[in-house]
């Protein structure tokens, strides 16, 4: 993404700022605004951004962020129907048009031992989605064998550029772009990935790409592929027992998969026991794992089988 489309989408996101945090943050220069991966308030304490060297204040916000404010970005975020979020806030974000995530602390209010709303907001993480088209090329032709696309798991911490490089990849693999066309499916349970709106999406996902939006992975992940007859399946964040099942139903009727996880790498996927049972029954065939350099993000692909 160029400079300028970059500093729109960051602009996109500051618009659900009030006036007085929204003035500071359109301040900034273009290159900073190209740069910045999110915009955090915090109840007391003045605005900062993200960017990939680290968190810093935003010039001209040095005021504390108030209650009322990070309440009114809810507002604007929600177009005044917070309540309507709250199936995604009890999750700990939400995502708004465009793809943009907010994530959301407070005090959370329990029943029968879950989460049922969050109340007294203190804290709100703005992470400004953006496309990166040609991410896919670093890895794309790593991923085939015998002229087949392998089932592949992109793993890297939070934060660091796994919706990003899935998204280019779903663009890529719809569009031909490296690589033969397929029918791509993708479960986009939190709208990140084509950020639908009015049914159409705000990111480039490709011609052959059909999209499920705001249903849970597992479910989505069989309609597409009861109903949409896909090649691939694309799944951001798998999290779940029910995620996994869905995945070894699909790639038992020979569909490709595409999906991500949190992770350092193979070694701290084999601790946690989610990952480790779906590691054994070797669906996935790729591992891609990205890691932040000085220089931007590195990509490693490995074999698994």
């Amino acid at each position: 993404m160029d400079e300028r489309s970059a500093a729109a989408r960051y602009l996109e996101a500051a618009a659900l700022l009030p006036p007085r945090l929204r003035g500071p943050a359109e301040g900034l220069a273009r290159t900073d605004m190209a740069r910045a991966e999110e915009l955090r308030l915090r109840v007391g304490r003045p605005m900062t951004a993200v960017y990939p060297e680290g968190e810093a204040p935003v010039p001209g916000a040095e005021e504390a962020v108030t209650a009322e404010e990070v309440e009114r970005v809810l507002e604007i975020a929600t177009r005044a129907s917070a309540h309507t979020a709250q199936a995604q806030i009890v999750n700990g974000f939400f995502t708004v048009a465009g793809g943009h995530r907010i994530g959301v602390c407070g005090t959370a209010v329990m029943e029968g031992g879950q989460v049922r709303s969050v109340r007294h907001i203190s804290s709100l993480a703005i992470r400004v989605a953006r496309a990166v088209p040609g991410a896919a090329a670093r890895v794309l032709d790593k991923l085939w064998e015998g002229g087949a696309l392998q089932s592949t798991l992109l793993v890297s911490p939070p934060g660091a550029g796994k919706t990003t490089l899935l998204r280019d990849l779903i663009r890529a693999i719809s569009d031909g772009d490296g690589c033969p066309p397929l029918r791509v499916g993708a479960a986009d349970e939190r709208g990140e990935l084509a950020a639908l709106r009015g049914g159409a999406p705000q990111f480039d996902i490709g011609a052959r790409t059909d999209v499920m939006d705001g249903c849970p992975k597992e479910k989505a992940l069989l309609m597409l592929l009861r109903g949409m007859n896909p090649q691939v399946l694309a799944a951001d964040e798998i999290t779940a027992p029910a995620d996994c099942a869905a995945l070894e139903l699909a790639a038992n009727c020979g569909v490709a998969l595409l999906c991500s996880a949190h992770g350092a790498g193979m070694e701290d996927l084999e601790r946690r026991p989610l990952y480790r049972d779906l590691l054994a029954r070797k669906i996935f065939r790729r591992l891609v794992v990205i890691r932040r350099t000085g220089e931007g993000r590195a990509y490693r692909v490995s074999r698994l089988c």
